[in-house]
Protein backbone atom coordinates (compact mmCIF):
# COMPACT_ATOMS: atom_id res chain seq x y z
CA UNK A 1 0.00 0.00 0.00
CA UNK A 2 2.56 2.01 0.80
CA UNK A 3 4.49 1.57 -2.20
CA UNK A 4 1.51 2.40 -4.64
CA UNK A 5 1.04 5.90 -2.66
CA UNK A 6 4.71 6.27 -3.26
CA UNK A 7 4.22 5.56 -7.04
CA UNK A 8 1.05 7.98 -7.08
CA UNK A 9 3.12 11.17 -5.35
CA UNK A 10 5.58 10.89 -8.12
CA UNK A 11 4.09 13.52 -11.07
CA UNK A 12 4.71 11.14 -13.57
CA UNK A 13 2.42 8.20 -12.59
CA UNK A 14 0.09 10.06 -10.73
CA UNK A 15 -0.48 12.29 -14.36
CA UNK A 16 -1.11 8.65 -16.19
CA UNK A 17 -3.70 7.42 -13.58
CA UNK A 18 -5.64 10.41 -13.81
CA UNK A 19 -5.72 10.51 -17.26
CA UNK A 20 -6.83 7.31 -17.36
CA UNK A 21 -9.78 7.93 -14.76
CA UNK A 22 -10.86 10.50 -16.82
CA UNK A 23 -10.77 8.32 -19.89
CA UNK A 24 -12.67 5.77 -17.50
CA UNK A 25 -15.27 9.10 -16.78
CA UNK A 26 -16.01 9.93 -20.03
CA UNK A 27 -16.55 6.37 -21.31
CA UNK A 28 -19.45 5.68 -18.18
CA UNK A 29 -20.96 8.69 -19.54
CA UNK A 30 -20.64 8.20 -23.21
CA UNK A 31 -24.46 8.47 -23.85
CA UNK A 32 -24.38 12.24 -22.94
CA UNK A 33 -20.91 12.94 -25.11
CA UNK A 34 -23.50 14.83 -27.66
CA UNK A 35 -24.27 17.46 -24.88
CA UNK A 36 -21.22 17.04 -23.61
CA UNK A 37 -19.08 18.28 -26.52
CA UNK A 38 -22.12 20.64 -27.99
CA UNK A 39 -21.78 22.16 -24.64
CA UNK A 40 -17.98 22.81 -25.07
CA UNK A 41 -18.03 23.70 -28.60
CA UNK A 42 -21.01 26.40 -27.66
CA UNK A 43 -18.66 27.68 -24.66
CA UNK A 44 -15.65 27.63 -26.39
CA UNK A 45 -16.39 29.35 -29.66
CA UNK A 46 -19.02 31.83 -28.08
CA UNK A 47 -16.82 32.83 -25.47
CA UNK A 48 -14.22 34.00 -28.02
CA UNK A 49 -16.70 36.11 -29.87
CA UNK A 50 -17.35 37.71 -26.43
CA UNK A 51 -13.89 38.53 -26.09
CA UNK A 52 -12.82 39.77 -29.45
CA UNK A 53 -16.61 42.01 -29.59
CA UNK A 54 -15.54 43.18 -25.57
CA UNK A 55 -12.23 44.38 -26.83
CA UNK A 56 -13.58 46.07 -29.98
CA UNK A 57 -16.81 47.57 -28.58
CA UNK A 58 -17.34 49.31 -24.91
CA UNK A 59 -20.32 46.67 -23.92
CA UNK A 60 -21.14 45.32 -20.67
CA UNK A 61 -20.15 41.59 -20.55
CA UNK A 62 -23.19 39.53 -19.75
CA UNK A 63 -25.32 41.98 -21.82
CA UNK A 64 -23.10 41.25 -25.01
CA UNK A 65 -23.65 37.29 -23.47
CA UNK A 66 -27.65 37.62 -23.41
CA UNK A 67 -27.94 39.61 -26.75
CA UNK A 68 -25.32 37.24 -28.36
CA UNK A 69 -27.90 34.45 -27.22
CA UNK A 70 -30.98 35.65 -27.65
CA UNK A 71 -29.49 36.48 -31.33
CA UNK A 72 -29.04 32.69 -31.87
CA UNK A 73 -31.81 31.26 -30.31
CA UNK A 74 -34.19 33.78 -32.64
CA UNK A 75 -32.37 32.33 -35.76
CA UNK A 76 -32.41 28.84 -34.67
CA UNK A 77 -36.35 29.46 -34.04
CA UNK A 78 -36.66 30.78 -37.60
CA UNK A 79 -34.29 28.02 -39.52
CA UNK A 80 -36.56 25.45 -37.95
CA UNK A 81 -39.62 26.65 -38.44
CA UNK A 82 -39.31 28.55 -41.72
CA UNK A 83 -36.37 26.44 -43.16
CA UNK A 84 -35.94 22.72 -42.06
CA UNK A 85 -38.49 21.50 -43.93
CA UNK A 86 -36.84 22.68 -47.37
CA UNK A 87 -33.56 21.60 -46.45
CA UNK A 88 -35.04 18.06 -45.40
CA UNK A 89 -36.42 17.28 -48.87
CA UNK A 90 -33.48 18.79 -50.44
CA UNK A 91 -30.87 16.43 -48.48
CA UNK A 92 -33.33 13.85 -49.91
CA UNK A 93 -33.38 15.16 -53.28
CA UNK A 94 -29.61 15.27 -53.47
CA UNK A 95 -29.40 11.43 -52.43
CA UNK A 96 -32.38 10.39 -54.54
CA UNK A 97 -30.29 12.49 -57.38
CA UNK A 98 -26.67 10.93 -56.74
CA UNK A 99 -28.73 7.17 -56.15
CA UNK A 100 -30.32 7.18 -59.33
CA UNK A 101 -26.90 8.43 -61.05
CA UNK A 102 -25.37 5.55 -59.57
CA UNK A 103 -27.80 2.90 -60.20
CA UNK A 104 -27.59 3.71 -63.79
CA UNK A 105 -25.26 1.74 -66.33
CA UNK A 106 -22.13 4.28 -67.84
CA UNK A 107 -19.91 3.18 -70.59
CA UNK A 108 -17.15 6.43 -69.83
CA UNK A 109 -14.12 5.15 -67.97
CA UNK A 110 -13.77 8.46 -66.03
CA UNK A 111 -17.52 7.66 -64.49
CA UNK A 112 -16.87 4.14 -64.07
CA UNK A 113 -13.86 5.06 -61.78
CA UNK A 114 -15.73 7.78 -59.79
CA UNK A 115 -18.23 4.73 -59.25
CA UNK A 116 -15.01 2.76 -58.14
CA UNK A 117 -13.62 5.43 -55.96
CA UNK A 118 -17.06 5.60 -53.87
CA UNK A 119 -17.20 1.89 -53.67
CA UNK A 120 -14.34 1.70 -51.95
CA UNK A 121 -14.97 1.19 -48.62
CA UNK A 122 -14.07 4.08 -46.86
CA UNK A 123 -15.49 6.61 -48.73
CA UNK A 124 -18.50 4.75 -49.04
CA UNK A 125 -18.27 5.13 -45.11
CA UNK A 126 -18.12 8.41 -44.54
CA UNK A 127 -20.83 8.98 -47.59
CA UNK A 128 -22.74 6.82 -45.69
CA UNK A 129 -22.57 8.17 -42.10
CA UNK A 130 -22.11 11.89 -43.48
CA UNK A 131 -26.00 11.91 -45.27
CA UNK A 132 -27.15 9.24 -42.34
CA UNK A 133 -26.23 12.09 -40.09
CA UNK A 134 -27.64 14.87 -41.57
CA UNK A 135 -31.08 12.89 -42.42
CA UNK A 136 -31.18 11.48 -38.59
CA UNK A 137 -30.56 14.99 -36.96
CA UNK A 138 -32.77 16.65 -39.36
CA UNK A 139 -35.77 13.98 -39.34
CA UNK A 140 -35.31 13.52 -35.45
CA UNK A 141 -35.53 17.31 -34.70
CA UNK A 142 -36.84 16.83 -31.34
CA UNK A 143 -34.30 14.86 -30.13
CA UNK A 144 -32.06 16.90 -31.52
CA UNK A 145 -33.27 20.20 -30.23
CA UNK A 146 -33.46 19.21 -26.65
CA UNK A 147 -29.65 18.23 -27.12
CA UNK A 148 -29.04 21.51 -28.55
CA UNK A 149 -31.45 23.37 -26.43
CA UNK A 150 -29.44 22.58 -23.50
CA UNK A 151 -25.98 22.81 -24.94
CA UNK A 152 -26.94 26.38 -25.45
CA UNK A 153 -28.23 26.86 -21.81
CA UNK A 154 -25.37 25.16 -20.19
CA UNK A 155 -22.59 27.46 -22.49
CA UNK A 156 -25.21 30.44 -21.63
CA UNK A 157 -24.75 29.73 -17.92
CA UNK A 158 -21.42 29.41 -18.44
CA UNK A 159 -20.19 32.62 -19.76
CA UNK A 160 -22.82 34.37 -17.58
CA UNK A 161 -20.63 33.15 -14.68
CA UNK A 162 -17.09 32.87 -15.61
CA UNK A 163 -15.74 35.11 -13.11
CA UNK A 164 -17.32 33.33 -10.04
CA UNK A 165 -16.85 29.84 -11.63
CA UNK A 166 -13.03 30.50 -11.86
CA UNK A 167 -13.16 31.55 -8.63
CA UNK A 168 -14.96 28.92 -7.13
CA UNK A 169 -12.82 26.05 -8.58
CA UNK A 170 -9.56 28.03 -7.58
CA UNK A 171 -10.33 26.92 -4.23
CA UNK A 172 -9.71 23.75 -4.84
CA UNK A 173 -5.75 24.54 -5.02
CA UNK A 174 -5.83 24.73 -1.12
CA UNK A 175 -8.75 21.85 -0.78
CA UNK A 176 -7.23 17.75 -0.10
CA UNK A 177 -8.12 17.04 -3.71
CA UNK A 178 -5.31 19.77 -4.70
CA UNK A 179 -3.11 17.32 -6.22
CA UNK A 180 -5.94 16.04 -8.54
CA UNK A 181 -6.73 19.48 -8.82
CA UNK A 182 -3.93 20.28 -10.42
CA UNK A 183 -3.31 17.43 -12.96
CA UNK A 184 -7.12 18.19 -14.07
CA UNK A 185 -6.12 21.97 -14.77
CA UNK A 186 -3.16 20.63 -16.76
CA UNK A 187 -5.22 18.71 -18.81
CA UNK A 188 -7.75 21.11 -19.33
CA UNK A 189 -5.41 24.17 -20.52
CA UNK A 190 -4.12 21.51 -22.50
CA UNK A 191 -7.33 20.66 -24.40
CA UNK A 192 -8.68 24.43 -24.34
CA UNK A 193 -5.21 25.54 -26.14
CA UNK A 194 -5.14 22.38 -28.94
CA UNK A 195 -8.75 20.66 -29.10
CA UNK A 196 -10.48 23.70 -28.47
CA UNK A 197 -8.87 26.29 -31.02
CA UNK A 198 -8.32 23.56 -33.96
CA UNK A 199 -12.59 23.03 -33.34
CA UNK A 200 -12.51 26.92 -33.99
CA UNK A 201 -10.21 27.18 -36.62
CA UNK A 202 -12.05 24.30 -38.29
CA UNK A 203 -15.63 25.95 -37.95
CA UNK A 204 -13.85 29.07 -39.56
CA UNK A 205 -12.37 27.52 -42.04
CA UNK A 206 -16.01 25.60 -42.91
CA UNK A 207 -17.78 28.80 -43.29
CA UNK A 208 -15.68 30.39 -45.30
CA UNK A 209 -15.16 27.23 -48.03
CA UNK A 210 -19.20 27.21 -47.67
CA UNK A 211 -19.81 30.60 -48.18
CA UNK A 212 -17.59 30.37 -51.50
CA UNK A 213 -18.67 26.99 -52.50
CA UNK A 214 -22.25 28.64 -51.99
CA UNK A 215 -21.53 30.99 -54.62
CA UNK A 216 -19.83 28.57 -57.26
CA UNK A 217 -22.74 26.43 -57.16
CA UNK A 218 -25.25 29.41 -57.79
CA UNK A 219 -22.82 30.87 -60.61
CA UNK A 220 -23.15 27.05 -62.33
CA UNK A 221 -26.73 26.75 -61.80
CA UNK A 222 -26.78 24.08 -59.36
CA UNK A 223 -29.99 22.84 -58.06
CA UNK A 224 -31.09 22.15 -54.48
CA UNK A 225 -28.08 24.35 -53.08
CA UNK A 226 -29.30 24.97 -49.57
CA UNK A 227 -29.04 21.39 -48.83
CA UNK A 228 -25.73 21.26 -50.65
CA UNK A 229 -24.43 24.01 -48.58
CA UNK A 230 -25.58 22.29 -45.35
CA UNK A 231 -23.27 19.26 -46.85
CA UNK A 232 -20.39 21.39 -47.46
CA UNK A 233 -20.42 22.44 -43.80
CA UNK A 234 -20.49 19.80 -41.91
CA UNK A 235 -17.63 17.67 -44.69
CA UNK A 236 -15.77 21.09 -44.18
CA UNK A 237 -14.99 19.77 -40.29
CA UNK A 238 -13.36 17.12 -41.56
CA UNK A 239 -9.71 18.60 -41.97
CA UNK A 240 -8.35 17.76 -45.62
CA UNK A 241 -10.61 14.65 -46.59
CA UNK A 242 -14.05 16.52 -46.01
CA UNK A 243 -13.10 18.26 -49.57
CA UNK A 244 -12.60 15.41 -51.17
CA UNK A 245 -15.71 13.68 -49.75
CA UNK A 246 -17.99 16.64 -50.41
CA UNK A 247 -16.38 16.72 -53.92
CA UNK A 248 -17.46 13.40 -54.86
CA UNK A 249 -21.46 14.05 -55.23
CA UNK A 250 -20.72 17.68 -56.31
CA UNK A 251 -19.10 16.00 -59.18
CA UNK A 252 -21.84 13.33 -59.57
CA UNK A 253 -24.51 16.39 -59.47
CA UNK A 254 -22.49 18.19 -62.18
CA UNK A 255 -21.92 15.97 -64.66
CA UNK A 256 -26.18 14.79 -64.18
CA UNK A 257 -26.75 18.90 -65.03
CA UNK A 258 -23.89 20.05 -67.71
CA UNK A 259 -21.96 17.25 -68.74
CA UNK A 260 -17.81 17.07 -68.03
CA UNK A 261 -17.52 21.01 -69.14
CA UNK A 262 -19.99 21.32 -65.88
CA UNK A 263 -17.83 19.25 -63.87
CA UNK A 264 -14.17 20.90 -65.14
CA UNK A 265 -15.63 24.05 -63.76
CA UNK A 266 -16.40 22.81 -60.53
CA UNK A 267 -13.18 21.00 -59.97
CA UNK A 268 -11.38 24.53 -60.96
CA UNK A 269 -13.16 26.36 -58.56
CA UNK A 270 -12.89 23.35 -55.76
CA UNK A 271 -8.95 23.76 -56.39
CA UNK A 272 -9.48 27.51 -56.07
CA UNK A 273 -11.25 27.48 -53.18
CA UNK A 274 -9.19 24.95 -51.34
CA UNK A 275 -6.13 26.87 -52.70
CA UNK A 276 -7.40 29.61 -50.68
CA UNK A 277 -7.77 26.96 -47.47
CA UNK A 278 -4.72 25.73 -47.45
CA UNK A 279 -1.90 28.76 -48.30
CA UNK A 280 -4.12 31.63 -46.67
CA UNK A 281 -6.52 29.85 -44.13
CA UNK A 282 -4.48 27.25 -42.51
CA UNK A 283 -1.46 28.96 -41.69
CA UNK A 284 -3.21 32.31 -40.39
CA UNK A 285 -5.64 29.77 -38.40
CA UNK A 286 -3.34 26.61 -37.52
CA UNK A 287 -0.79 26.74 -35.16
CA UNK A 288 2.49 24.66 -36.25
CA UNK A 289 1.46 21.46 -33.53
CA UNK A 290 -1.43 21.38 -35.68
CA UNK A 291 0.15 21.10 -38.98
CA UNK A 292 -0.13 17.14 -39.52
CA UNK A 293 1.30 15.35 -42.48
CA UNK A 294 -1.93 14.06 -44.62
CA UNK A 295 -1.06 10.85 -43.99
CA UNK A 296 -1.08 10.89 -40.31
CA UNK A 297 -4.84 13.10 -40.61
CA UNK A 298 -5.71 10.53 -42.69
CA UNK A 299 -4.89 7.34 -40.72
CA UNK A 300 -6.68 9.34 -37.74
CA UNK A 301 -9.86 10.14 -39.44
CA UNK A 302 -10.28 6.32 -40.38
CA UNK A 303 -9.55 4.78 -37.27
CA UNK A 304 -11.67 8.07 -35.06
CA UNK A 305 -14.59 7.09 -37.83
CA UNK A 306 -14.64 3.29 -37.14
CA UNK A 307 -14.59 4.18 -33.18
CA UNK A 308 -16.63 7.27 -32.83
CA UNK A 309 -18.66 7.34 -36.22
CA UNK A 310 -19.42 10.75 -36.91
CA UNK A 311 -18.30 12.79 -34.21
CA UNK A 312 -15.01 10.67 -34.91
CA UNK A 313 -14.45 12.86 -38.37
CA UNK A 314 -15.47 15.86 -36.57
CA UNK A 315 -13.09 15.09 -33.03
CA UNK A 316 -10.58 12.94 -34.53
CA UNK A 317 -7.66 15.49 -35.58
CA UNK A 318 -8.36 17.82 -32.40
CA UNK A 319 -8.27 15.20 -29.73
CA UNK A 320 -5.27 13.43 -31.57
CA UNK A 321 -3.68 17.20 -31.70
CA UNK A 322 -4.79 17.31 -27.78
CA UNK A 323 -2.85 14.02 -27.09
CA UNK A 324 0.70 15.02 -28.80
CA UNK A 325 0.55 18.21 -27.04
CA UNK A 326 0.56 16.15 -23.65
CA UNK A 327 3.33 13.90 -24.58
CA UNK A 328 5.24 17.59 -26.04
CA UNK A 329 5.36 16.52 -29.47
CA UNK A 330 6.02 19.56 -31.71
CA UNK A 331 6.81 20.14 -35.27
CA UNK A 332 9.84 22.18 -34.43
CA UNK A 333 13.22 20.93 -35.64
CA UNK A 334 15.44 18.65 -33.13
CA UNK A 335 18.72 20.62 -31.91
CA UNK A 336 21.76 19.14 -33.16
CA UNK A 337 24.03 17.86 -30.41
CA UNK A 338 26.07 20.93 -30.79
CA UNK A 339 23.30 23.37 -29.29
CA UNK A 340 21.31 20.94 -27.26
CA UNK A 341 23.17 19.22 -24.21
CA UNK A 342 21.12 16.34 -24.19
CA UNK A 343 22.69 15.04 -27.33
CA UNK A 344 26.07 15.41 -26.49
CA UNK A 345 28.21 12.36 -25.72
Amino acid sequence: MNGLLDIFEKKGPRRILIFALIIVILFSVRSMMNIILLTFIFAFLLNRLVEFTVKHIPLNRKLLVILLYTLIVGLLTVGVVKYLPIITMEISQIIKRITNFYAEPHDSVLLTYIESVISSDQIAAYLENGFSFLLKYFSDISKTSIQVLLALVLSLFFLLEKPRLIEFTNKFKDSKIAPFYYEIEFFGKKFTSTFGKVIEAQFIIAIVNTFLSVIVLIVLGFPQVIGLAIMIFFLGLIPVAGVIISLVPLTLIAFTIGGFLKVVYLIVAVMIIHGIEAYILNPKLMSSKTDLPVFYTFIVLIFSQNYFGVWGLIIGIPVFVFLLDVLDVTNKEPLNSVTNPKFKR
